[in-house]
């Protein structure tokens, strides 16, 4: 008998059974901080919405606002770009702080919207996003091309939408609208599959393994926040 290939067989079969054991522990890591994340926004939201002094001390201090504004998007290129370099702690501090934030920043729906219809949209955006990610999680066909035209077209909207701030367009806020509905609805599905891919491709649950879920989180955590804002841009009843 060979015992170098029977020590390799086995090391092999160890290697198939720990990664069949990390990817779902991974994978309800990904939806448990993702769901975490979107109450906590929630949370903020209303909280800051009920809170007259809070909500009149952030919109009438634009310093406060833009500074806020601006931290976001530094915590969310930061954590992306550092991930390997942070610890798990202080990335899952990081992403905390931005649901936080994003929360504070959303308060002013609960001020535009009533509260029913954002409820509503909720619970329509819940829906289209647990689809979506269901079709990216169990589809055979590669979705990495769809990833790059999504990722163009998101370029796209965002210079409309700066542009429209200038112009003041209904109709052109309408049709970002809708076009970012259908882009957030792609997104989900690619991010999907593309966090999927990579937690197969995890050996175990280590703290590396963690901060790749964690970071699939936030992407997630991105995807249901602009498609919910789409949404409620489309379907929401104002005040």
């Amino acid at each position: 008998m060979n015992y170098n290939n029977l020590d390799f067989n086995l090391s092999s079969r160890e290697r198939e059974l720990s990664m069949s054991a990390a990817f779902p522990v991974l994978m309800r890591k990904v939806y448990v901080w993702m769901t975490l994340a979107l109450a906590l926004t929630g949370f903020t939201a209303y909280g800051v919405a009920t809170s007259p002094g809070i909500i009149t001390a952030l919109y009438s201090n634009s310093v406060l606002l833009w500074g806020l504004v601006i931290a976001e998007f530094a915590i969310v290129f930061g954590v992306s770009a550092a991930i390997n370099r942070l610890s798990l702690t202080t990335a899952t501090l990081l992403f905390v702080l931005y649901s936080v934030i994003n929360g504070a920043l959303f308060s002013s729906i609960f001020l535009v919207y009533t509260m029913s219809s954002i409820a509503s949209v909720f619970f329509i955006t819940a829906g289209t996003f647990g689809v979506m990610a269901l079709i990216g999680y169990t589809t055979k066909k590669d979705l990495s091309s769809m990833g790059k035209i999504l990722f163009m077209a998101l370029i796209g909207i965002i210079i409309a939408t700066i542009v429209n701030i200038f112009l003041k367009s209904s109709g052109l806020e309408m049709i970002v609208s809708y076009l970012g509905v259908l882009i957030f609805v792609g997104l989900t599905a690619y991010d999907t599959q593309k966090i999927k891919n990579m937690l197969m491709m995890a050996p175990d649950a280590s703290e590396a393994s963690q901060k790749i879920a964690l970071l699939g989180a936030l992407n997630l955590y991105l995807d249901f926040i602009n498609l919910f804002i789409y949404l409620l841009r489309i379907f929401g009843r104002r005040e």
